[in-house]
């Protein structure tokens, strides 16, 4: 079913003619007089049903993985006779799974044509596993959960980052990253809030222990976001049914424009031909190490409760003081993101928050006190602000063709998740409760981070002089048929798409 949104928001004089949009032709937003008006409302309809839902979903996509964290506080571990040792070996299957799942999943989205489909399928699916998690009697049953968990949960996060990257230019993607990865941060400190009341006020309902009684509520929560996700979120923009004709080329026009070339895959390639491309580029090899230190030295986020429960708190209090760090954290994300579209920067952008996080560390390292380790814990989460901006900056520096683009994101977020693999045998119990060592490989990895980064901007600043240099470089047949799909898309001559195509510059 048509959505009839646009007709409703067009008030203003400006806007008069697109009540008429959906009897016109598919050209009809291209004209001068309309296109600036006809993006703006573009991209309001899609902020609208797209920002919201990711974000929610990314929510229940932290939630749902850390609810065994909290589940721990409260006799999960007990209740299931684990050692400590097969608690961390739950935790690091996970993200065993996780981590190469990521790649087949994206190279299948990007030949699937109806990801709002596969994307809520699989938020429902990942729902239905965290239910059952509450269900476990024994580490094998747990064991299983956690990697059937980590399948679908796999499908998300590199998932979104293309399909975004499928509708919002290189100085738009930002901050809509950024929206989306607000609810990654605010879900460590709403996460930890809605454990502190299921597990202080369920404990013994029913006869079920607060611990099941978290899985079976928060899994529940995920399995409705997921049915309401296969009709909020868009598919492409040639074939998502709540867009007219006339908004779908429109979109399509506004990325090929974007970089000169047409935003689509040459028809007969075949499905691992963007991972090749991937792997050949050097670009993508640096992205995943510095993605991995990065996520490695911020691997604290999978132990907050466990970090904040040494200032000597109860439990509940102790999840109800893990929040405010990450809320900050959420807000500034989306702040420093904002001002990264605007600017166009990206190094400065991430390095910098990877610095605070850095002297988060070195206070927590020299006290114990209980004022100096919360006030660590705030600089701790400034460290997400950097994360955000990974894919997109991967996405700006490896644009076209979008398969080489979906196996660039999944490689270097698969990569990277590495980390949080690693992460659950670096926060030893034994190293508890200064973490000193943990700290300290915290503080490595993330100087290793920053200096990847600045490779990388090194070789951009480099690739962008050679452009300055090489303004009539050859293109290759598929770049050449990408540009003239790209005038034809957009009604303008080869001549002058080629043009606009050798004003692309990488963003640094």
């Amino acid at each position: 079913m048509q959505d009839s949104g646009y007709e409703k928001t067009c008030n203003s004089p400006k806007d008069t003619a697109a009540s008429d949009m959906r009897k016109a032709d598919d050209g009809f937003l291209l004209a001068e007089e309309r296109r600036k008006s006809g993006e703006a409302l573009l991209l309001r309809k899609l902020d609208r049903r797209v920002l919201p839902t990711v974000a929610l979903i990314f929510i229940m996509n932290n939630i749902d993985r850390a609810a065994i964290t909290s589940a721990r506080l409260k006799g999960l571990e007990d209740d299931l006779h684990l050692s400590e040792i097969q608690y961390n070996v739950v935790l690091a299957m996970f993200f065993a799974i996780y981590s190469p799942a990521q790649i087949p999943s994206n190279m299948f989205l990007n030949k699937f044509t109806r990801p709002s489909i596969y994307i809520g399928a699989c938020v429902a699916l990942w729902g239905l596993v965290s239910l059952s998690t509450g269900t476990t009697t024994n580490f094998t049953g747990l064991m299983i959960c956690r990697v059937c968990l980590a399948l679908p949960e796999a499908a998300f996060y590199p998932g979104a980052m293309y399909l975004l990257s499928r509708w919002y230019t290189r100085k738009e993607l930002a901050l809509r990253a950024a929206i989306m990865y607000f609810g990654y941060i605010i879900s460590s400190g709403f996460g930890n809030l809605l454990a502190a009341g299921i597990l202080s006020g369920m404990e013994g309902k029913l006869g079920v222990r607060a611990w099941r009684w978290l899985f079976y509520i928060e899994g529940s929560i995920t399995i409705f976001i997921g049915l309401q996700t296969m009709w909020l979120l868009p598919d492409y923009p040639h074939n998502t049914r709540w867009l007219s004709a006339a908004e779908q080329r429109l979109a399509r026009a506004r990325l090929a424009g974007d970089t000169g070339e047409a935003d689509e895959d040459s028809a007969n390639d075949s499905i691992f031909h963007g991972v090749k491309l991937a792997l050949k580029d050097h670009k993508v090899y640096i992205f995943a190490i510095m993605n991995l230190s990065a996520t490695l030295g911020l691997g604290f986020v999978n132990f907050i409760p466990t970090l904040t429960a040494t200032l000597g708190f109860s439990t509940t209090i102790t999840l109800l003081m893990a929040a405010p760090p990450m809320i900050l954290a959420a807000v500034l994300c989306v702040i420093n993101s904002r001002h990264a579209d605007k600017t166009g920067e990206r190094f400065f952008h991430l390095s910098g928050w990877w610095f605070m996080t850095i002297i988060g560390y070195i206070i927590a390292v020299s006290t114990m006190s209980t004022a100096g380790r919360y006030v660590s814990l705030f600089l701790l989460a400034t460290g997400f602000l950097a994360n955000a901006l990974t894919p997109v900056w991967v996405s700006n520096s490896i644009p076209r063709p979008p398969s080489k683009r979906a196996a660039s994101i999944a490689l270097v977020n698969g990569v990277g998740n590495i980390g949080n693999l690693a992460s659950a045998f670096v926060w030893k119990v034994e190293w508890s409760p200064q973490y000193r060592p943990s700290m300290i490989i915290g503080v490595c990895c993330l100087a290793l981070a920053i200096s990847l980064a600045l490779v990388l901007r090194t070789i951009l600043v480099r690739e962008n002089s050679l452009l300055d240099k090489y303004e009539q470089g050859v293109q290759t047949e598929a770049m050449q048929k990408r540009i003239e799909l790209a005038a034809q898309i957009e009604g303008i001559s080869v001549e002058e798409a080629l043009r606009r195509q050798r004003f692309f510059r990488y963003l640094y």
